[in-house]
């Protein structure tokens, strides 16, 4: 269950429509609204069958006890501002499902808290390489990681009733300060899509390669296919936490680079062991 009846989810693309799509069918008492600023794309939404959205945004919120920002990093600090203009119901909540977390509660949350709303930031760590609400999926939240951060310092009950919200979404919630939020997801979700679109380039160096490649080449891409101008915004945004990491991957990969120059299968069979042993720590994560 749920404490919030009555949720506005602002943002069509595969999270909004995601949560949209899994609050109407794990908590079908709710009152759920879908919100895009983009008329055509919201009567396409519409044409699929999910009725509830719109393009007035005063609409989406009017009433709403939660509502949740599912647009690019970018687009939040405006996007927040717009629907403080827009009106508020007393009490309601705001929380974004963006990948950054240390700017929005710089910027978005302090706007909030100055208007005495509440502001929580919330990261599924969910989602696909596809795009748009054609990839939505209700289901897609079942058993993922839910990171909220809480630097605008909200009563704790209201930090608990926003857990509850994923929790009831199938997530497994936690939280955490936002720096160390972006320091965990420098490393665990932007340096692998780094590394991914690293070994798209290379592996692909001529293109037409790929047609003898096997499932290897297109797992460890896969994520590459993601959309350029969202993780260029991410990966801006999170630049100072993304960059130790990554120089320590290129570290390792000049290293290896040297250990197969001079033929040191000892120190080249360490490198691979302890990758292997590393990958194993996730397959008892539950």
């Amino acid at each position: 269950m749920t404490d919030f009846r009555r949720i506005a989810v602002l943002g069509p693309g595969v999270l909004g429509g995601s949560v949209a799509l899994a609050v109407g069918k794990r908590h079908p008492d709710c009152s759920v609204i879908l919100w895009g600023r983009n008329p055509e794309r919201v009567a396409e939404i519409r044409a699929t069958g999910f009725e509830c959205v719109t393009d007035d945004l005063s609409l989406a919120v009017h009433d709403a006890e939660l509502v949740i920002l599912a647009v690019p990093v970018g687009a939040l600090k405006r996007l927040g501002r717009r629907v403080l203009e827009a009106g508020l119901a007393g009490g309601a909540c705001i929380t974004d499902v963006g990948s950054v977390k240390v700017h929005p509660h710089e910027s978005l949350g302090k706007d909030m808290k100055d208007r005495s709303v509440s502001f929580i930031g919330s990261h599924p760590m969910a989602g696909s390489e596809r795009t748009g609400f054609e990839a939505a999926d209700a289901d897609l939240f079942v058993g993922a990681p839910c990171i909220l951060t809480n630097e605008n310092e909200q009563p704790e009950d209201e930090v608990q009733r926003l857990m509850g919200f994923w929790t009831g979404l199938g997530a497994r919630s936690a939280v955490m300060s936002a720096s160390e939020h972006d320091r965990l997801v420098a490393r665990i979700s932007h340096l692998p899509h780094i590394l991914s679109s690293v070994c798209a380039l290379v592996a692909l160096e001529n293109p037409k390669d790929g047609r003898f490649a096997g499932q290897g080449l297109r797992d460890t891409s896969r994520i590459a296919a993601g959309d350029p101008a969202m993780w260029l915004e991410i990966l801006v945004e999170n630049r100072h936490q993304i960059t130790k990491p990554l120089r320590e991957g290129a570290s390792i990969l000049n290293r290896l680079a040297d250990f197969l120059a001079t033929g040191d299968e000892e120190a080249i069979l360490r490198v691979l062991e302890e990758g292997q042993a590393r990958r194993q720590t996730l397959d008892g994560i539950e």
